[in-house]
């Protein structure tokens, strides 16, 4: 097909994308996508393996995930009152939001930094998007610019991450409160990283007309299961359900996630392991970074931590060189200008890292 016919056939503004690029990770340390970095033990492994031999294969998978859900409730104390939607991933819910709310015109409106399928989905799903910069100090919310926007700009969708990706931080719980009764569309708090938070709008969700809640299992150590949940009132899931396409959760992610689920100790064992790897990686840093005056880190309350250094570009080059593999954030907003991003890994990768980091920082010859 010649290119006068695709960009005759294809929207501008798809066009104008850049897919979502993953880098090839083989062989490296990687600290890069926010996994928890922990294989399933041998005992849950090979129960997992029976467990999956029992699935119907050659049958639809259940279209209501019903066990699933029930597991999912459980492990995560659900409230009964408030129903649950899976997706493949939380970008499929993303989407499945997108697409139920996209009119004529609509907006989606999120702050700027922040995931980053927040702004792409809108694209895809032809809604206007509208980006309100984080405080540059602390990357707060700028509250009175976000009632602002909402103001001016009536958003049909608002996506507030909690913690914030790829920031960290957890934003100020009454600001949000205040944007949720501001709001005039549906206001979806992101706990991706709920596991690794002392905060949450789980108990609270309920008290709000205009909220829901979605979270992950992948941040758990379940990323390959590709598993995304909404958790809300069913006069909106019920809508948002009719845009989820048939039998969206495959028979093995259903069977795996329901029996892991059920063994749920075994990754907040995991999570306790992280979360003490985070607060010694702050500490080390912290010492690293007081002999460098331009370097700086932010505090985070997700399984990663953000980090400003100088050249932020030349030390993602020195670290891969070294078979290091983080996230460098410094071009992905002005506000993020030489940051890395760096995951939370088992005990030895964050050493490993931090060693890398020092001789980069202060070479042997200087």
């Amino acid at each position: 097909m010649s290119a006068a016919i695709v960009a005759q056939v294809i929207r501008e503004e798809i066009a104008a994308l850049s897919a979502y690029h993953v880098q090839d990770a083989a062989g490296y340390i990687k600290l890069d996508a926010m996994e928890n970095p922990f294989a399933l033990p041998a005992g849950l492994r090979q129960g997992l393996a029976d467990h999956l031999a029992s699935a119907a294969i050659n049958r639809y998978p259940d279209p209501a995930a019903a066990d699933l859900k029930a597991a999912l409730r459980r492990a995560m104390n659900v409230p009964a009152n408030l129903d649950i939607l899976l997706g493949n991933g939380s970008d499929e819910i993303i989407q499945m939001l997108a697409m139920a709310c996209s009119k004529p015109r609509a907006k989606l409106l999120s702050v700027e930094p922040a995931f980053v399928m927040f702004k792409m989905i809108a694209t895809f799903c032809a809604m206007d998007y509208v980006g309100v910069p984080l405080k540059l100090a602390d990357f707060s919310l700028d509250e009175t610019a976000m009632l602002a926007a909402i103001e001016k700009h009536q958003p049909a969708l608002t996506f507030l991450a909690y913690p914030n990706n790829p920031t960290g931080n957890l934003f100020d719980p009454a600001v949000i409160r205040n944007i949720i009764r501001a709001s005039p569309g549906l206001v979806v708090i992101d706990e991706a990283y709920f596991a690794f938070s002392s905060g949450s709008f789980l108990s609270e969700i309920d008290q709000y007309p205009n909220a829901v809640l979605m979270r992950t299992v992948s941040k758990l150590g379940l990323a390959g299961a590709r598993l995304g949940m909404l958790i809300g009132a069913s006069n909106w899931l019920s809508q948002i359900d009719k845009v989820r396409l048939p039998y969206n959760i495959n028979s093995f992610t259903q069977s795996a996630a329901t029996y892991l689920l059920d063994h749920a100790d075994e990754f907040t064992r995991q999570t306790t392991v992280l979360v003490a790897e985070r607060m010694l990686m702050a500490e080390r840093l912290a010492a690293l970074f007081a002999r460098h005056p331009g370097a700086a880190q932010f505090p985070s309350e997700a399984n990663f931590i953000l980090m400003r250094v100088p050249n932020a570009a030349h030390v993602f080059a020195e670290l891969k060189a070294r078979k290091i593999l983080v996230k460098n954030t410094s071009q992905s907003h002005a506000l993020l200008h030489d940051t890395l991003r760096i995951t939370i890994g088992l005990p030895d990768e964050n050493s490993a890292f931090l060693a890398a980091l020092t001789d980069i920082l202060e070479p042997r010859h200087a």
